[in-house]
């Protein structure tokens, strides 16, 4: 069916690889302004999907559709930049029509006589180009990029989401597809985007298991279930609702199928070999039902009941630690006490030193000084961003059968390898594949398993929310609710941090660390309400004049132009070889040296040097007041 205002029509899509397949005559359409969150279990082709509809890979069947002169923006789940580029270079590449518009600018310009420039000018303003750069510092400066000339190479993973997401904002699209956006990005980036998204136009489609922020940008729920896609017009929690909904009504039909299904198979065995027309019809009819009776229509979540080891009441002390690289400071006398079944969030901007205090309390980072004592029962369970390394060739039952044969959970349960992986979502087929054939999610909940299964009292989980599907998420939770030991979680994951922890301990950076007692979200409530009264203390300090004065200053500002910044620049080039031409030419008129011909053209060029470099001076001074 036709959409009102469509931008993107997929029709009877169709994708697999070999005997795999993820996507089975999937059709739907989006409209412009729509807002889709995408849900599904890992390895079920979420991000299959959003790569088909990028171009950035093929599919079997269908016909994927979209209107004309659309601008698709499109953020990778791990973007990747050739090291060599500067950051500001990283956001003009892989261009876009603004991009090379530039580059035919400045091709232009360096040709001699400038063929085709009117034309070029005048397509630079109608797509708004002398802005483009200026809007690409704005917009790094806002995700708080300002080291333009830094090589990607050198950035962390949040600081590189931040750069390629800037890379897809900047040219304005019309459909905007994102593939786990908050994935490295610290608690603030995560809410700068959420308002950003908020406020903006844009048509978008995206995969996220950050719940609350599914819930507030989101305005309907695709959901991808054996291999077919179910739409729910509202947001995350209207959607849990009718899914629910849904899955009772599966399970109805299913049983009513099968209790109609034994009735008929009877039939079928007592039915004579000769039939007339209506028995031809109830036996096509039958093999239909058939199909809906034997569907293995389950609801299966994982089920996280590994059995924790005997934890005594020494943890861990720190002891006036102190950790520094260079002038940034990561701990600066720091002590604490960690108490026995505790359970701790950390949070803080990227770069405060969350990783590494967790890679000194593993032993894998040394402090420059103070000592850390960590209790004798004590038994780490570490899930690290890294993530295990795991050998590519090697089937995914023979990664778990090398920590161990046997597993033991709660009550006293022990499970085979095998079983064990089943209890991870791990299907038999899935279990005799070779790793590399697994997708992101499905190698983290493979590395989860191996953690778990070692029977941690003290679990440390570094970002332990990236890349898992919402179904897994939700399950860990509560087994970290329930979890009869310690535990220490670093994530940028609100809703997770509100759910598992009871307090946290803030990195501020440059070794200030503070503890709160509350979740998340009492924190920023908090963290708002001291910023609200900070406001309202200096509106008090301030006079009427200060503020009337600063205000009229503003106003009056302005900032260069794309084309405007670019004048600048080359004005001072152009400056200081004017300075060195006239240099040079007062050296030789005074050198006694030149014929009467040569001091005539050297005088007369003088005074017209002059007149040249007064007059590029005055402008360069005159754009440097709106620098």
């Amino acid at each position: 069916m036709a959409i009102l205002n469509s931008i993107l029509q997929v029709e009877g899509l169709t994708k697999s690889f070999g005997d795999l397949v993820l996507l089975e005559n999937v059709s739907f359409g989006l409209a412009e302004g729509q807002r889709v969150g995408l849900i599904a279990k890992n390895g079920t082709g979420k991000s299959t999907l959003l790569n088909i509809l990028s171009g950035r890979e093929g599919y079997d069947e269908g016909k994927i559709s979209f209107r004309r002169d659309l601008r698709v923006g499109y953020l990778e789940q791990n973007p990747c930049y050739p090291e060599g580029l500067t950051v500001l270079e990283a956001c003009f590449h892989h261009g876009n029509s603004t991009v090379e518009l530039i580059k035919e600018y400045e091709k232009c310009m360096a040709t001699e006589g400038h063929p085709g420039l009117d034309d070029l000018l005048l397509r630079m303003e109608q797509a708004k180009a002398w802005e483009y750069e200026l809007k690409a510092k704005q917009i790094l400066s806002q995700l708080k990029i300002n080291d333009f000339d830094r090589k990607v190479k050198h950035l962390s993973g949040g600081q590189l989401k931040r750069v390629a997401l800037a890379h897809t904002l900047i040219v304005e699209p019309d459909l905007l597809i994102l593939d786990e956006p908050t994935n490295h990005l610290d608690l603030d980036m995560t809410e700068w985007l959420e308002e950003y998204l908020r406020r903006s136009n844009l048509t978008l489609l995206m995969v996220t298991h950050d719940r609350y922020f599914l819930d507030r940008v989101c305005s309907e729920i695709i959901e991808i279930d054996h291999k077919q896609l179910y739409h729910y017009k509202g947001n995350y929690s209207y959607y849990l609702e009718k899914r629910q909904e849904r899955m009772d009504a599966k399970t109805v039909e299913v049983e009513r199928a099968r209790n109609l299904y034994r009735t008929e198979l009877d039939w079928m065995r007592r039915m004579p070999q000769a039939r007339g027309h209506k028995a031809r019809y109830r036996e096509e009819a039958f093999y239909e039902l058939e199909k809906v009776a034997k569907q293995h229509f389950e609801n299966r979540q994982v089920k996280l009941d590994v059995k924790a080891s005997y934890i005594g009441n020494k943890i861990f002390e720190a002891d006036h630690l102190c950790k520094s690289f260079g002038n940034l400071k990561i701990l600066d006398d720091f002590s604490y006490i960690f108490a026995r079944y505790e359970k701790m969030g950390i949070v803080g901007d990227n770069g405060t030193g969350k990783s590494t205090f967790i890679k000194i309390l593993m032993g894998l980072v040394k402090p420059d000084s103070g000592t850390l004592d960590i209790g004798e029962t004590v038994r780490f369970g570490y899930y690290s961003q890294e993530g295990l390394q795991f050998d590519e060739q090697m089937k995914v039952i023979d990664v778990v059968r090398d920590i161990a044969e046997v597993i033991e959970l709660n009550g006293g349960l022990r499970f085979t390898a095998s079983q064990f992986l089943q209890h991870f979502l791990f299907s038999p087929e899935t279990q005799h594949s070779y790793v590399y054939k697994l997708s992101g999610g499905e190698r983290r909940r493979l590395y989860l398993c191996t953690v778990l299964m070692r029977n941690p009292n003290f679990l440390v989980l570094d970002e332990p929310t990236n890349d898992l599907d919402i179904v897994t998420l939700q399950v860990l939770e509560e087994y970290l609710q329930n979890f009869k030991g310690c535990v220490i979680v670093v994530s940028h994951d609100r809703y997770f941090m509100d759910k598992v922890v009871d307090h946290l301990m803030v990195f501020n950076g440059q070794g200030d660390i503070r503890d709160f007692p509350g979740n998340y979200t009492q924190y920023r409530a908090w963290k708002e309400a001291r910023q609200e009264h900070e406001r309202e203390q200096a509106n008090v300090r301030t006079t009427p004049a200060e503020t009337k004065t600063a205000r009229r200053r503003t106003d009056e500002k302005r900032r260069l132009t794309f084309k405007e910044r670019r004048e600048m620049e080359q004005l001072e080039q152009e400056v200081a070889a004017l300075e060195a031409e006239k240099k040079q030419l007062e050296e030789e008129l005074c050198s006694g040296t030149l014929s009467v011909e040569e001091l005539t053209t050297k005088s007369k060029r003088l005074p017209v040097l002059n007149d040249e470099l007064d007059e590029k001076s005055m402008r360069w001074l005159e754009l440097s007041e709106w620098e």
